[in-house]
């Protein structure tokens, strides 16, 4: 069943205006200031900005003081002020009065925020986060890298990773894998820079457009079957796994960033038109891998089901929160509100 899912946002208004005309945070000891960290500095900034906004949006104010925070490549700013992160204590000056988060909520898709930089700043300042930590996080993000440590655990697809310094010869090197060819940037996500490559005289200008978003290459063995995702987090100490999605990439020929983000390219079905024995599989082996990678917060692992069964795909570590992000949507299709959800991520971080 195709399920539209819409979640009512928190509109509380905890911000007044000071003499000075400049927005200042009301102060009660008993919450939490949460920065919310989003943009960066890849091409996923944009989606990040969306996720930031929904988060933003959704935390229980009754809780938590959330400041939306947009990571820049030369700054920090606080969106609700435009004033300028001092990072030696994660926190801003405003009107004469020092504010520091006490939290994290980490909405960066890409680098720094599932790369494991950012959280290696923010685990040097002692700050809780809501993702994986520095280890968990850079070994998720480097898909090949990624792929040989689980791949004990689940199927996988062929493949082999090409260095920019080593194209030449690529092609040759290649040839040993079997068309279609899916050509995908080693270390990026949201889509960007795959491409599928149904001829062998296609590849090169695959692997060149791939270039632009990363030095490093991973070519796949396309693997033809039902694309699935699931989603999974840490909550009182039990990992929960939300409901199984389908993906049906409509006209497209796989999930890529116009699907993933125009409404109406793509069907998002939850739960998953799939047998329970497949389903349980699914969720067992991304229960598995949660855990073998020291995952922490929400993640979302993707696969291809071929004759029932799994093949991995990748971790997504910091996964899309945006209004046309999954995650959400298996959120609330598993009973709760985002804020409820967010709460819950919030509060696994202590």
């Amino acid at each position: 069943m195709i399920q539209v899912l819409h979640d009512k946002w928190c509109t509380t208004e905890y911000y007044k205006l000071n003499e000075s005309h400049l927005f200042v945070p009301n102060q009660d000891m008993n919450k939490k200031n949460v920065a919310v960290l989003c943009g960066g500095t890849t091409a996923e900034r944009n989606i990040s900005l969306e996720s930031g906004e929904v988060v933003y949006r959704s935390l229980d104010r009754s809780l938590y003081v959330p400041f939306k925070v947009e990571i820049n490549a030369d700054n920090w700013v606080v969106a609700e002020n435009g004033a300028a992160v001092d990072k030696n204590i994660f926190g801003f000056t405003s009107s004469g009065s020092t504010v520091t988060f006490d939290m994290a909520f980490v909405a960066i898709h890409g680098s720094p925020g599932e790369d494991g930089k950012l959280q290696g700043y923010l685990e040097m300042m002692g700050i809780p986060f809501t993702c994986c930590d520095t280890i968990a996080a850079a070994i998720s993000f480097n898909k090949s890298y990624c792929k040989q440590v689980v791949q004990e655990h689940v199927a996988t697809a062929k493949g082999m990773l090409i260095h920019k310094k080593d194209m030449e010869g690529a092609a040759d090197r290649l040839s040993g894998l079997q068309l279609p060819l899916f050509v995908k940037p080693n270390n990026n996500g949201s889509s960007y820079g795959i491409s599928r490559v149904n001829k062998s005289s296609d590849l090169m200008q695959a692997l060149e457009e791939g270039l632009q978003y990363d030095d490093e290459i991973l070519v796949e063995e396309a693997i033809i079957g039902t694309e699935v995702t699931c989603g999974l987090y840490r909550y009182k100490g039990e990992v929960v796994v939300l409901p199984i999605c389908e993906i049906v990439a409509g006209e497209h020929e796989f999930f890529n960033y116009t699907a993933k983000y125009i409404q109406g390219e793509s069907d998002e079905i939850i739960p998953a038109r799939i047998h329970e024995e497949t389903a349980n599989a699914v969720k067992a082996v991304s229960a598995a891998i949660y855990d073998l990678l020291g995952c922490s917060g929400v993640v979302r692992i993707d696969y291809i089901l071929k004759d029932g069964v799994p093949y991995f795909l990748e971790v997504n570590t910091v996964p899309g929160l945006s209004a046309a992000s999954i995650v959400p949507k298996m959120a609330i299709a598993s009973g709760l509100t985002l804020t409820d959800f967010f709460t819950r991520l919030l509060s696994e971080s202590l």
